[in-house]
């Protein structure tokens, strides 16, 4: 009996005098890219009443900063004139603008993003000329915000006076997405 109550103290220490092990985890992110996408094209729809009206189209930008430098970043716009063919009949150059409270901005689906914080004041005006204009800043994203892919989806409206010729106006836009609000 005391040969086995010997064995069992032995084991027992040798047990719990077995040294314990760690190690260091590395973890190695490399910085990704600032990009965006937009629809190829924003459409506006309207019946002539005689009265001053608007039409409104939403544009959804997808923006997707994988930079982890939490920089921040800003969209940028600009746009010809809408006019007719041969610029016989042009609106406003004032004519497109985003109204208060300005675009929305959600996390993309499967994407752990931390939303924008948008310090652009509304309304917004679209610059327009015959010849686009330098580009206005539309909307952006602070230091610490804006990580990851989300959207962010403005309302366009275009102001049509009562006194507007029938046709079709076209006008080219740009956008553009820089580091930095």
């Amino acid at each position: 009996m005391r040969a086995l109550k010997a064995a069992l103290i032995v084991a027992v220490l040798v047990v719990t005098t077995t040294p314990a092990w760690s190690s260091t985890g590395t973890a190695t992110l490399t910085a990704g890219s600032l990009s965006f996408t937009a629809p190829a094209t924003i459409a506006f729809s309207a019946t002539l009443t005689g009265l001053d009206q608007t039409a409104s189209a939403s544009q959804a930008l997808d923006v997707a900063d994988a930079t982890g430098s939490g920089t921040g970043w800003k969209l940028q716009a600009t746009s010809t004139a809408f006019c007719t063919s041969g610029n016989v009949h042009c609106l406003a150059n004032a004519a497109t603008t985003v109204q208060s409270p300005g675009p929305t901005v959600a996390c993309d689906a499967s994407s752990t993003c931390t939303t924008a914080t948008n310090g652009v004041s509304y309304p917004y005006t679209l610059p327009a000329a015959t010849s686009a204009p330098a580009a206005t800043t539309f909307f952006n994203a602070a230091a610490a915000s804006g990580l990851g892919k989300q959207t962010v989806t403005a309302t366009f409206t275009v102001a049509i006076p009562a006194n507007t010729y029938a046709g079709t106006y076209n006008s080219i836009w740009t956008y553009s997405l820089a580091s930095a609000p």
